[in-house]
């Protein structure tokens, strides 16, 4: 069982043939919403929104434990695929671009962040050096290869509080820092499916320049953003298709 997290711009994912939806309760409170439970070719799918029906769920608070819980434990996903948009800080990470980033830079704060937070439990430890399942992103960038599109296979990705978007000198320090891509769902979505043991990869659209970065350097039009996530996603679909349909 292949599970996807879709992010802004993919509430739904339309070459999924919807067998059945499930509401779920775990000891971590309510997920995003419904789990959509179908296929997509030969490849048995279940399908969350991270930010709920209508996208009414700002990053920091989006309920990731009951989200990757209800993935793991209640649908049996062995791999999770997440999909975000992002900004660009790169030159050649432009809007439009897909990337499929190895590496994370957490700037997050106050989320809760971990499966073991005390009580009678003794501490667990991860190892976090790489935060992305290699062989899940190699799938990943071999389903962009077969369905002829360009994908940029090595990014850091700096995960930020949110809602609001970035300031122009906060970017700066990001890239000094040497992130290339900055989004605000990458933590601790990542580190809670390596504590539930479960291979997590992501596939991400740029959808628009950080600011003070390309043509955003007085500021970022938001419309903009929504047109390159609308004609982006139909890549995003098909690599999740090509995925799906590949022999492993």
């Amino acid at each position: 069982m292949l599970a996807i997290i879709g992010g802004s711009g993919l509430t739904r994912l339309s070459s999924l043939e919807i067998e059945r939806r499930e509401v779920v309760r775990t000891p971590y409170g309510e997920p995003s919403g419904t789990l959509a439970y179908g296929r997509i070719g030969h490849q048995q799918v279940v399908f969350l929104a991270r930010h709920g029906h209508g996208h009414t769920i700002p990053p920091h608070r989006v309920n990731y434990r009951a989200n990757l819980w209800a993935l793991v434990k209640s649908a049996g996903a062995d791999g999770i695929v997440s999909v975000a948009s992002v900004g660009g800080m790169r030159d050649d990470l432009k809007p439009g671009a897909l990337v499929v980033p190895h590496q994370i830079i957490d700037y997050t704060w106050g989320r809760l962040a971990t499966f073991f937070d005390g009580g009678d439990a003794p501490v667990v430890h991860v190892d976090f050096t790489e935060p992305y399942d290699r062989a899940l992103r190699e799938r990943l960038l071999c389903a962009s290869d077969a369905a002829g599109l360009k994908v940029s296979g090595a990014a850091v990705y700096a995960a930020t509080q949110g809602p609001r978007l970035e300031s122009a000198a906060e970017i700066e320090r990001l890239v000094r820092d040497g992130a290339d891509i900055v989004g605000m769902t990458g933590m601790p979505e990542a580190v809670l499916a390596r504590e539930l043991k479960t291979p997590y990869a992501a596939v991400c659209v740029v959808a628009n320049w950080a600011a003070g970065r390309g043509d955003s350097a007085s500021s970022i039009r938001f419309e903009q953003i929504e047109a390159v996530l609308h004609e982006s996603m139909g890549k995003v679909r098909s690599v999740i298709e090509h995925l799906c349909t590949a022999t492993v």
